[in-house]
């Protein structure tokens, strides 16, 4: 069964030193690379909205550490190993961490030029996952990683993060387009984290309050 949701870390500060950034890069795109000519690009999209996977990709790529970094490192190394490759792997990682989130509907529309795909369509898709997540998923976390994977044929995957400064957590989320069946009832197929009490769920079908 196909898996998305949202994932809980401690919020860790600091960087990524230079010489791991380049090693993720490095064996984060041959991974890709093997799973996109191998599996296909809907394949790949799949991995990267399960959460778990997720988490075991990063720590390969040496991301071992759970925290928050995962995530942004993880994210940074696709976008500047695959983007180059667009014309062979159909693939693009748009958005990013703080400042490159607020670029991803520019990046968006762009790529839409390239492709033929209605840019401005997929910029709001962007916008929708971001405010469902930040705004109609009440859960205390504040998005400051967006992330959107977009191939040529329109099929796209979404991992964003939030962070909540109160017990310093991250909490990501994936989302995949393949199951996405309404934007507004119940458009994640998990989540997964820590019980933190009720929440206000304002795209719980069945509820507006959910114990997550």
């Amino acid at each position: 069964m196909k898996r998305s949701g949202t994932a809980d870390l401690p919020l860790h500060g600091g960087h990524v030193p230079p010489w791991l950034a380049n090693r993720m890069t490095e064996l984060g795109t041959a991974i890709s690379e093997h799973i996109l000519l191998e599996y296909g690009a809907s394949e790949f999209l799949t991995r990267l909205s399960d959460p778990f996977w997720f988490q075991a990709f990063g720590a390969v790529m040496g991301m071992d550490w759970h925290s928050s970094g995962i995530t942004t490192s993880v994210m940074g190394a696709l976008k500047r190993g695959l983007n180059p490759r667009l014309g062979e792997l159909g693939l693009m990682v748009c958005g990013g961490r703080g400042r490159h989130s607020i670029r991803t509907p520019d990046e968006l529309r762009s790529f839409g030029i390239n492709t033929g795909l209605d840019g401005d369509a997929l910029a709001q898709t962007s916008r929708l996952t971001a405010r469902i997540d930040n705004n109609a998923v009440a859960d205390g976390f504040q998005l400051y990683l967006h992330s959107f994977v977009i191939t040529k044929s329109g099929e796209w995957a979404v991992v964003q993060q939030g962070m909540n400064s109160q017990d310093r957590s991250a909490r990501r989320y994936h989302w995949h387009s393949a199951n996405v069946r309404d934007f507004v009832s119940d458009p994640h197929n998990a989540i997964v984290g820590k019980p933190q009490g009720e929440i206000l769920n304002l795209v719980d079908p069945g509820r507006h309050f959910a114990r997550r």
